[in-house]
């Protein structure tokens, strides 16, 4: 019977410090949705950075502080090439402009961590997935398209400010950094890595 009792009371108790963290911290999900910049690294194909894109990524907190949830985003760098000579495979050639174009979709899992400082809740995220990436490129003639998939990594850093009530709609500024395995030898495609940012609204 004591035992019984001392398990009822410790559950009791870490109920109640459950609840309390949790008004704590806030509401027990999150929606971010908004825009986003991304910006190409080490990419022969197209280096540009552009905000052509915008994400989505919704949660669900199993613990105040630790959250599991979706993502999607997308994204498109476009790059201008002036007038050249290109050598084609059957050795004739070609001078023209052209423009070349890569498009990103990754969509997967993710686990987030959060903290808690009244209005702000700062959090680390880490995403897996997959990538589906469509490579262009555009000339006066002829549009040449290839496309593949990639696994997809990418660890964030975020912020959801909530001004006026933490259990209310809020905003949401995060930087990343994503890595997918997509690969074509023929648009020197040798994995995908980028950095960026986003803005957007948290629900």
């Amino acid at each position: 019977m004591k035992k019984l009792t001392c398990l009822l009371v410790s559950l009791f108790a870490f109920l109640l410090l459950v609840n309390e963290a949790d008004a704590q911290m806030g509401k027990r999900s999150y929606i971010n949705i908004g825009w986003q910049f991304n910006a190409p690294i080490s990419n022969q194909f197209v280096d540009r950075a552009q905000g052509y894109g915008a994400y989505i990524q919704s949660g669900y907190y199993v613990t105040p502080m630790l959250a599991v949830g979706t993502f999607s985003s997308f994204g498109t760098n476009d790059e201008y090439y002036p007038k050249q000579t290109y050598q084609l495979e059957d050795g004739a050639a070609v001078t023209t402009d052209l423009y070349r174009s890569i498009f990103q979709t990754p969509f997967g899992v993710s686990v987030r961590m959060r903290a808690s400082w009244c209005e702000f809740q700062p959090y680390f995220e880490a995403k897996i997935g997959a990538e589906y990436s469509l490579q262009s490129v555009y000339m006066s003639t002829f549009i040449s398209r290839v496309s593949n998939w990639g696994f997809y990594v990418s660890p964030e850093i975020g912020l959801s400010y909530y001004p006026f009530h933490k259990d209310d709609v809020g905003f949401h500024f995060a930087a990343y950094y994503s890595y997918s395995t997509n690969h074509h030898d023929g648009f020197d495609i040798h994995g995908l890595n980028n950095l960026g940012f986003k803005l957007g609204i948290a629900f």
